[in-house]
């Protein structure tokens, strides 16, 4: 199943900024003199937050570098998402390894490799076999957890995914669990999580939402006290929640990488080398600041691509 939030696309200025945030799909833009000049490309990706802002830094480079850009962003979910990379529909978009291990590839959770970097090779050698390539790895960990109020977390004294699963088991409705569907689908989400540490938690306290309702939901404890989040989430400081240790180290890496139709790759090699600045500095808490510019400060993904791209001195 895909994730079923669908984030308001703001059309204001930026503080400052002169980018006009644009519709995404708008068609094709860029295009001049630089390393990439008269390639054209198409960049997609996923529907929330931060799948567009890394979609958007991503065109803003190509276009620095020459390049004339589709903008196809905001797919709703990894598999459509994926379906358009490998029909060519797309040309690129950034995915995250554990994703691609267990999700796309069809791998068991249990093999997942834990080095973070034994576990990109690993994608990288069983997707070449689909015309996919997987460049660019990065620092920045998206991965799944689970998260409450700092209130919730001490009165119920639960500060790990271990203690969940005792208070589950013992007094369910204090475990009451707001997820989006696609986590509540995976394998490597709430059915593998209650597989390995050991519980049921009952249907009638699971509360299927939108993922970005989640973040302001757990404060309030209503309508749970528990909820997915997202590590990389910039709501997460902002709504000072509690991130439960994941003690069993059951969630896989979720490490950022760029995936990119193997042709065009091949057709133009020179990809690697201009995007590979942008991948150094991509860090997990470099994705909160920039998820927090977009959920928590309210401005347009466009203009915060934008800002980072220049204040990191990565376009002219």
């Amino acid at each position: 199943m895909s994730y079923s939030m669908k984030l308001a696309r703001l059309t204001a200025l930026a503080a400052g900024l002169t980018l006009v945030a644009s519709a995404c799909g708008s068609g094709d833009s860029g295009g001049g003199s630089g390393d990439l000049a008269g390639k054209s490309f198409t960049v997609g990706s996923k529907e929330f937050t931060e799948q567009v802002i890394l979609g958007q830094i991503t065109i803003l480079a190509l276009e620095d570098a020459g390049a004339t850009v589709k903008d196809e962003t905001g797919t709703e979910g990894t598999a459509l998402t994926r379906k358009g990379l490998e029909s060519g529909e797309i040309d690129m978009y950034w995915e995250y390894t554990g994703t691609g291990f267990i999700e796309i590839l069809g791998n068991s959770p249990e093999d997942v490799p834990k080095d973070p970097q034994e576990l990109f090779d690993a994608v990288a050698e069983q997707d070449a076999k689909n015309g996919v390539k997987w460049i660019l790895k990065t620092e920045a960990n998206d991965t799944y957890a689970f998260a409450a109020s700092q209130e919730t977390s001490d009165s119920l004294g639960v500060t790990t995914i271990s203690d969940y699963a005792e208070l589950a088991n013992s007094k369910p409705e204090d475990a009451s669990l707001c997820a989006a569907a696609e986590f509540l689908d995976r394998d490597d989400g709430f059915p593998g999580v209650e597989e390995a540490y050991g519980f049921k938690l009952p249907d009638d306290q699971i509360t299927e939402v939108d993922l970005n309702i989640i973040y302001t939901a757990l404060p309030k404890a209503d309508p749970c006290n528990f909820g997915e989040v997202f590590e990389s989430a910039g709501q997460i400081p902002a709504n000072d929640l509690v991130v439960l240790e994941d003690d069993k180290q059951f969630f896989p890496g979720y490490e950022l990488a760029l995936t990119v139709n193997d042709s065009v790759l091949k057709d133009s090699p020179e990809l690697e080398d201009v995007l590979q600045p942008i991948a150094d500095k991509l860090t997990t808490e470099e994705l909160q600041k920039l998820n927090a510019s977009v959920d928590v400060d309210g401005l347009p993904e466009e203009a915060v691509a934008k800002k980072w791209l220049e204040d990191n001195g990565l376009i002219g």
